[in-house]
């Protein structure tokens, strides 16, 4: 293949591979080459081509933007999104982002992942209610101290508390949320000022329980798990920086 005209517009070159890939991912493999020209500039060269990376709001400001800031320093470009996992898949497939970090792993063949960590779940509350709630007690005594403190969630139907109860405490939740909030961040708020307790990811709610802002109410010997997966879209390593990101995901979630 031969060097594009330095009139070519590659931006548009770039949208044009975005909406191929829609249509194929197949097909749109020799148009990856088109990032890969000797000598190339511009959004196509794999040089200063931002890197498009998407996940769940709450990972993306706790874990995925602190270790991904020495980048940014050495002169990579980032173009981050949030949202739920299955949009942002099909969004990837697409063409619209590089790299997601998932909360499942994508089905196909077509997207390839690893797993570069496990979240690990949580129970807590403020201090305060601590005094109505010994925290480690048994599981009977745990779930009967917690019918009267106010519980905080996300979502009507309590995912997470729900599946904690019953992998964690070996029981079915039954009370109703007290407070419903639009996100992981905005529950983290309002448990952290005292509303009630609640279920969160340990990386959302490490830095305040190491405070003693918040209370963990219990520890299992193995507390309920959330596998992330970190997928990639095909071709996109064309692009050097977008091997430094996942490269750079992938070591720090080792620690995560």
């Amino acid at each position: 293949m031969r060097q594009l005209p330095a009139h070519a517009d590659l931006n548009l070159l770039r949208t044009f591979l975005a909406v191929y890939r829609s249509g194929s991912l197949t097909a749109a493999a020799p148009l990856d080459a088109l990032a890969a020209l000797e000598g190339g500039t511009g959004p196509l060269s794999g040089h200063t081509t931002p890197v498009h990376r998407a996940g769940p709001s709450e990972l993306l400001c706790v874990r995925v933007l602190p270790a991904l800031a020495p980048l940014v320093a050495e002169g990579v470009q980032l173009r981050v999104a949030q949202g739920l996992t299955d949009p942002l898949l099909e969004e990837l497939r697409s063409g619209r982002h590089d790299l997601v970090i998932a909360t499942r792993r994508p089905w196909g063949r077509a997207l390839t992942s690893v797993p570069p960590a496990d979240e690990e779940y949580v129970l807590v509350a403020a201090p305060l209610w601590t005094r109505q709630v010994e925290p480690n007690t048994e599981a009977d005594q745990l779930c009967a101290a917690l019918r009267d403190v106010p519980l905080v969630t996300y979502a009507e139907d309590l995912p997470i508390a729900r599946r904690y109860w019953r992998t964690a405490l070996g029981k079915q939740l039954t009370p109703p949320a007290a407070v419903t909030v639009p996100n992981l961040c905005a529950v983290l708020s309002a448990v952290n000022a005292g509303a009630g307790y609640s279920v969160l990811p340990g990386s959302l709610c490490q830095e305040h329980l190491d405070s003693g802002r918040l209370t963990l109410l219990h520890a299992p010997e193995e507390p309920p798990l959330n596998t992330l997966f970190l997928v990639q879209r095909p071709g996109a390593d064309t692009n050097p920086s977008v091997i430094r990101v996942r490269d750079r995901l992938r070591e720090a979630a080792r620690s995560w």
